[in-house]
This record gives C-alpha cells, sequence and structure tokens, in this order.
C-alpha cells in the first residue's frame, strides 16, 4: 500500500510536533510505501533540517506557508471573475450566520472550495489572487452582508487585510503541484497527521482523484487556532473572521474523511461537536517510546523522597505561577522540600513568562543560608534538558518523587504519560485529557487551585508507599495503552479497513486508450510482488500494478 503522509510543521523536519509518533509509525510500518508531503511554517524549521529518512519513504516534497511563492502569471479576464464568484461564495459561507441551515451552509464552503481548486489547477496558482485586491474587496462586501457577525461588520481596512493574509496562507495547498497522476493521486491513502491546512491536500486529492482521507489529531487544530486568537493577538473583527473560517473548515475536513483518529477522548468531543460522524471515529492513543524510560521505571528509588519535578515547555497555559504559590503552602509543610522547574521557554511570550516565574521564586523564597558566612540557596530551580542536572530527559524525571503537572489548557499530556513510564507518582491539574490519561493511578486537582495542588503534593510526600503504588499502577497502566506496538497495530488495522470500504479505483487502458477490465488482478493484493505491466490513464510509462497493489 502506498500511503501519501501529510504534515504540518513536522515530519520529516527535526522538532516538529508531530516528528516523533510520524517516524515510529513509518518504521514499524515498513510493509508500506510512503510519500511524504510536508508543509513548513517557518525558516527555522527548514534550517533545522530533516530527520533520518528510512527506505520505505519513497520521496518527501515540501511546500511553504509562511510565504507566497510565485504568485504566476495574473489572472485573465475570465479566470478573475470565476475566482470572484467562488472567492465571494466561500467568504458570505464563512460569515454567514443565520442564513440557511449548517448543512447548507457546508455545503457552499466545500463546493467554493473546490471550485477555487480547480480554478489553481486550470489557471496554475492563485497565490496572487488570494492577496489581491479583489481578495479584500471580496471580504469587505461579506462582511457587510446581512447576516454577517456583528464584530465582523465593524471591520477596518487594517483587519481586512489581516484576514486576507491569513487567508492566503491557509489556502496556499490550493496552488500546490501535489495532485496530479505522480503525485497525491498515485497513493491509495492519504493520512493528514493534523486538521487544517495539513488535511487541505488530502481533501482535494479525494475530490480531485477519489483518495481516501484519514486524519490524526492528537492536538485539536481547531482548538488550537482559538486559543492562538486570543484577545491581546489581534482586533475582534479578526479573531471572528478567522475562527470561523477554520471553523468551517475543521467541519469540511470531519465531514469529508473515512476515517478520524483522535488521540483521546477529549479530542474526540472536540470533533463531535464540530459535526463528525461519532460512527467514523477511532479513538489512537499516541504511540510513545518506552524504551527509553525502562531504567527510570524500573529503579523508582533513584528519587529524592523531598523534591518535586515539573517538565514542560515554558508558557503562560501551563500555569507556573500557581504552581509555585502552591509551593509556598508546601514549604510551610515540608520545610526540606524543592521544587526543580525543567523546561524550554516557547518563543517571546514564553521568554517573559520565565522571567516572570523567576521574580517570583525569588520573592517567595529568599535564598536560605545556614549561617551568616554560608552562601544561600533556593529552593526552587529552573533548568533545562541537558543541564548537568538534568542531562536526559529520564534523569530529569529521575530526580523527583512526585511529577506536578500544573496547566490550565492541555490536550494530550505528553509530560504526564511520560511520568506514568517512569513509575512516578502524579499531581494534576483536571483539564484536557489529563483524568484519561491517569485513569485513577495519580491524584488529580481543579486548576488555579494553589491550596488543592499544594495538598495533593504534601499529601504524596508524607506517604512513601502510597507514592510507590501509584507509581508501579500508573507505569503498568503506560505500557498497556500508550506504547508504540499498540499505536503502529491500531493504524495498521485503520488502513486495512479503510482500503477495504474505500479503494481507489484507477481504470487501466491499453496503448489505444481502451479500457483493459482484467489489468489488475486479484492476486496483485495479496503482499509479495507481482510483475502484470498496466498503462495508469495519463501516465506516460507502463506501472507495474501488481506491485502498486501489493504494497
Amino acid at each position: 500500500m502506498r500511503i501519501g503522509l501529510l504534515t504540518e510543521s513536522g515530519y520529516p523536519y527535526v522538532g516538529g510536533d508531530t516528528g516523533l509518533w510520524c517516524d515510529r509509525l513509518v518504521r514499524g510500518l515498513g510493509q508500506h510505501e510512503f510519500d511524504v508531503y510536508a508543509l513548513t511554517c517557518g525558516r527555522q524549521q527548514e534550517g533545522d533540517g530533516w530527520v533520518p529518512i528510512p527506505p520505505q519513504v519513497r520521496r518527501v516534497r515540501t511546500a511553504r506557508l509562511w510565504m507566497a511563492g510565485d504568485d504566476g502569471a495574473p489572472l485573465g479576464r475570465r479566470a478573475r471573475r470565476r475566482f470572484t464568484e467562488h472567492y465571494g461564495e466561500l467568504l458570505d459561507a464563512v460569515c454567514a450566520q443565520r442564513e440557511g441551515s449548517a448543512a447548507e451552509v457546508a455545503d457552499r464552503f466545500g463546493n467554493a472550495l473546490y471550485n477555487l481548486a480547480e480554478l489553481a489547477r486550470d489557471t496554475g496558482a492563485l497565490t496572487g489572487a488570494l492577496r489581491s485586491d479583489h481578495a479584500v474587496t471580496a471580504l469587505e462586501r461579506a462582511c457587510r452582508a446581512p447576516g454577517a457577525p456583528r464584530a465582523a461588520h465593524e471591520a477596518r481596512v487594517p483587519d481586512l487585510l489581516a484576514v486576507t493574509d491569513h487567508l492566503a496562507r491557509a489556502l496556499r495547498p490550493l496552488s500546490l503541484d501535489w495532485y496530479g497522476e505522480d503525485a497525491l493521486a498515485a497513493v491509495d491513502l492519504c493520512h493528514a497527521t493534523s486538521g487544517g491546512s495539513a488535511a487541505l491536500p488530502g481533501l482535494l486529492a479525494r475530490h480531485f482523484s477519489g483518495v481516501p482521507l484519514l486524519v490524526t489529531e492528537y492536538g485539536v487544530q481547531l482548538r488550537a487556532h482559538y486559543l492562538a486568537l486570543g484577545p491581546d493577538s489581534a482586533a475582534p473583527a479578526v479573531r471572528a473572521l478567522l475562527a470561523a473560517f477554520h471553523g468551517r473548515l475543521a467541519a469540511e475536513v470531519y465531514r469529508r474523511a473515512e476515517i478520524l483518529t483522535p488521540g483521546s477522548s477529549h479530542a474526540r468531543r472536540w470533533q463531535e461537536r464540530c459535526g463528525a460522524d461519532r460512527a467514523r471515529i477511532r479513538t489512537v492513543h499516541p504511540g510513545m517510546d518506552a524504551d527509553r524510560f525502562a531504567e527510570v521505571g524500573e529503579a523508582p528509588d533513584r528519587a529524592d523522597a523531598d523534591t518535586l519535578v515539573w517538565i514542560g515547555r515554558i508558557e503562560p497555559g501551563r500555569d507556573l505561577v500557581s504552581l509555585l504559590h502552591a509551593f509556598a503552602e508546601v514549604r510551610k509543610e515540608e520545610p526540606h522540600a524543592r521544587l526543580r522547574i525543567v523546561g524550554v521557554p516557547v518563543g517571546a511570550e514564553g521568554e517573559a513568562y520565565l522571567a516572570q516565574c523567576r521574580a517570583l521564586a525569588a520573592q517567595l523564597f529568599p535564598d536560605e543560608a545556614e549561617g551568616l558566612h554560608a552562601v544561600g540557596d533556593n529552593p526552587v530551580s529552573f533548568t533545562e534538558v541537558g543541564a548537568p542536572e538534568a542531562p536526559t530527559l529520564p534523569d530529569a524525571y529521575a530526580a523527583g518523587a512526585v511529577v506536578v503537572l500544573s496547566s490550565v489548557v492541555e490536550g494530550f499530556p505528553v509530560s504526564l504519560a511520560e511520568a506514568m513510564f517512569c513509575g512516578r507518582a502524579t499531581v494534576s491539574t483536571d483539564v484536557g485529557a489529563v483524568v484519561e490519561v491517569i485513569g485513577g493511578t495519580g491524584l488529580v486537582v481543579p486548576p488555579r487551585n494553589p491550596r488543592a495542588l499544594a495538598e495533593a503534593c504534601v499529601a504524596l510526600l508524607r506517604d512513601p508507599e502510597r507514592r510507590a503504588r501509584l507509581g508501579a499502577a500508573a507505569r503498568a497502566r503506560a505500557l498497556e495503552l500508550f506504547g508504540v506496538e499498540q499505536n503502529i497495530a491500531a493504524f495498521h488495522g485503520i488502513y486495512l479497513e479503510i482500503m477495504s470500504h474505500c479503494p481507489v479505483r484507477r481504470v487501466a487502458v491499453d496503448e489505444a486508450g481502451e479500457p483493459l477490465p482484467f489489468a489488475v488482478p486479484a492476486e496483485a493484493h495479496v503482499p509479495g510482488r507481482w510483475t502484470v505491466p498496466t498503462v495508469l490513464r495519463g501516465s506516460p510509462e507502463p506501472v507495474r500494478a501488481g506491485v502498486e497493489g501489493a504494497r
């Protein structure tokens, strides 16, 4: 079987959000072939390079979302008229709140999207048109139309320009040359590793060539857009329009995908609220490498009995401020307790938040010294993986007796699952998929409640036997549910399920263009190598159809 793997800001680039699990999936399914189609969102990611590519990856094609690229030739009069009509229809569907039923609006949005894709296929590219004055005018007309959101009615020129620029980037896949017979039209299945722009090429391959689409979301893309569009990030009109666009796009992806595979019940509920059919949803937990944590998990006595550990990306959503206030309460009950914060700040906002947390820690916990001539020591330390205190990630988890998660926003809590692999007792806030992941093997408290967080931490610090029981149960649960083997087996079964119900029916023809109804024998779908040459319509060279079908 040949899989078209669709990624955004992930595999095969180093450090991508989806890079690790995609690499494990590709390597674990060596019986299939993979073509990787990667969208990139920044120059730094491209500069970091790729991870080592296994032999079953036949090719990698990339495209940039972060720059317009070649605008191509200007559209002619007829093409410009088509663009104005279809783009206006798409924007009307984005702005429609009370006009028509939800199904009618979804149909209008989908029809406009595919009409734009067909226009891009006919003309070569729409990148210039999507950034043109015609696009801005169409957006303004949609914002002023009856039934548009109140915030859209108040959109000013800077707001219209900001939304137009964002839509041009999000719709960049419409103009890519990924949909021909030598690209996505030749794969048996498109597997998008997230929703949004990453799934858009899969929608178009399905529209143009009937290729079935599988969408995996370990972090719901629509939820991420909602969180990114905070009150301080953009004007109300921009937030309303972009939220509506991404909501319509997510609904179209969920409606057209053959199967959706959320990483947790939390993500599943998001998909169902956005219109996904429950019968087409299969929850598949992320496949994580348990072997790297085996040494720590099998030696729980390495932990410092008085140390709490927090590990993750440093950003406001992790709520380290509440954690520091909770630790102040812990110190009142356990004077020898220590807190180790291990993480890297995310962007400029993360750097500012880290500085704020360092200042708060210095204020809450003045450096302690045993005597007048001794050097003071702060019970809270900030470090990163790779520092002498935590040379590796397993070492960071091994340093403490209790691992704490203090987030107010969370999807699938990776750090919590890693702590479980390490056999550590945990205290977590009740957000995202935390309760589903922990499953009763750790303590869970309400978010933004330092007192409850402190009481749970003190309870575990004072009870080593309870810590050991919870840690052992957590490790057993993680090994059963979150290992790589379970993830690979689940996707292998889903690939076969999709192919059995939605096979791609390519027409085989002879040199004269006449159909060959028995050109692809049934044996072609049996594992192994067959050598029955046929010609696919539009292909200049013979294709060994048996080999294609056998993989």
